[in-house]
C-alpha cells in the first residue's frame, strides 16, 4: 500500500483515476496483483505471506518474535532464537512428553487421574473449574482434549500427576528440544508453562507431522484435537469457515500482555504448508483477553490471507492428515 502511494506522489498523478489507470499497466502493479491473488509457486506465496505478518504484525505493534515457513522454506524470520514467554503455547510440547510415554507403553489414554477439589485451578481457563462436583475422575485422553481445546488451566496439575516436571523437561532435551522448557516447582508435580523459542515451537510441530516425534497414531491424535472445531478460534482462524478451520491445528497462550500462537495450516490434500509459530507482548489493553486485543486482531488478518496465499501450491512431507469429519447433531 505504502509502495503505491508513493508512486502516485512521485509521478504528481492528480487524481485517485489517474493513479489507478497508471499504475494498472505498469509492471510493478501487475506483480503485486498477482502476489495479492493466489500465487502459484511457493516462493511467490512465501513474499505473500511475509508481507501479510509485516503489515499486520506493524499495525498491532509491540514487539513480535516469529518463525514462520512456508512449504518447508522460511517466510518469516524476526528475532526468532529469542527466549520468549510460552504461556500456554507449550502445552503442545507437554502433551508430547504425555505421548511419547503412552508410546512407550508407561501410559494409557484410558488410564485415569483423581481431580480432588485441591487440584483444581482457582481461576484460569477451562471448564474443570466449572464442574463444583469434586472428586471426580478423567482419563487421560478427556485431560489432553481440555489441555489442547478449550486450555483447562487444571489440566496442567492432572498431567503433571503422571508425567512430574522434570521428566518433562527431560524429554524435550532427548527428543531435540532444549529450550522449550517447563518451570519446576517445589511440588515435582507442578510446573509453570515455561519458555521456548519461536524457531523451537516451529521445529516441535514440523518434527510433528514429519512423524520424528511420536508414532503415526499419537500424532494423529493430538493433530485431530488441535484441528477440532472447539480449537482455539480467536486468533488465525477466527475469520474462517467450519472447513478452512479444519485445516488448521492450533494452540495459542496468553498471559500479562503476552498473546502467543502456533500452529500448522494443511492444504487441501493434507499436506502441511504453513508452520507458523508468532509470540508477541507489548501491545495495548493488556487488559483484554479477547478477540479485540491487537495481536488477536492482527492473527484474525493473518489467518485467511496465509490460506489464500498457499492455495495454489502443495505442502511438504511424506504424510497427508485429513481434516477430521465434523457432524452435528441437536440431541438425540
Amino acid at each position: 500500500m505504502g509502495y503505491r502511494l508513493n508512486r502516485r506522489a512521485a509521478f504528481g498523478l492528480g487524481t485517485a483515476v489517474a493513479a489507478g489507470s497508471f499504475l494498472a499497466g505498469s509492471p510493478a502493479f501487475a506483480q503485486e496483483a498477482d502476489i495479492e491473488a493466489s500465487p502459484a509457486t511457493p516462493d511467490r506465496a512465501r513474499q505473500k505471506v511475509k508481507r501479510v505478518y509485516d503489515d499486520a504484525a506493524a499495525e498491532a505493534g509491540g514487539i513480535w518474535n516469529s518463525y514462520i515457513s512456508v512449504a518447508d522454506q522460511v517466510a518469516v524470520d524476526v528475532a526468532s532464537d529469542e527466549i520468549v514467554e510460552a504461556y500456554s503455547v507449550n502445552k503442545v510440547a507437554v502433551a508430547v512428553t504425555l505421548m511419547d510415554k503412552i508410546d512407550r507403553g508407561l501410559l494409557t489414554l484410558d488410564q485415569q487421574v483423581q481431580v480432588p477439589a485441591s487440584i483444581v485451578v482457582p481461576g484460569g481457563d477451562g471448564i474443570i473449574i466449572l464442574d463444583k462436583a469434586y472428586p471426580s475422575a478423567f482419563t487421560l485422553g478427556h485431560v489432553l482434549s481440555l489441555f489442547l481445546t478449550v486450555s483447562d488451566d487444571t489440566c496442567v496439575r492432572l498431567v503433571g500427576l503422571v508425567v512430574p516436571a522434570a521428566e518433562i523437561n527431560q524429554i524435550l532435551v532427548t527428543k531435540g528440544f532444549p529450550k522449550t522448557q517447563v518451570t519446576p516447582v517445589a511440588n515435582p508435580n507442578r510446573y509453570f508453562l515455561g519458555q521456548t523459542t519461536p524457531r523451537e515451537t516451529h521445529d516441535l510441530l514440523k518434527a510433528l507431522v514429519a512423524g520424528t516425534l511420536l508414532s503415526p497414531a499419537s500424532t494423529d491424535y493430538l493433530l485431530s484435537i488441535l484441528r477440532s472445531q472447539v480449537a482455539f478460534t480467536d486468533g488465525i482462524r477466527r475469520e474462517m469457515s467450519s472447513a478452512d478451520r479444519a485445516r488448521i491445528a492450533t494452540k495459542a497462550g496468553w498471559l500479562n500482555d503476552g498473546r502467543n500462537e502456533a500452529g500448522i495450516m494443511f492444504d487441501a490434500a493434507g499436506k502441511p504448508v504453513v508452520i507458523y509459530s508468532m509470540f508477541a507482548h507489548g501491545q495495548a489493553n493488556p487488559e483484554d483477553f479477547g478477540a479485540t486485543h491487537p495481536v488477536r486482531q492482527a492473527t484474525a488478518k493473518m489467518g485467511p490471507k496465509f490460506m489464500r496465499a498457499v492455495d495454489k501450491i502443495a505442502g511438504a512431507g511424506a504424510r497427508t492428515f485429513r481434516a477430521p469429519a465434523y457432524q452435528q447433531y441437536n440431541g438425540g
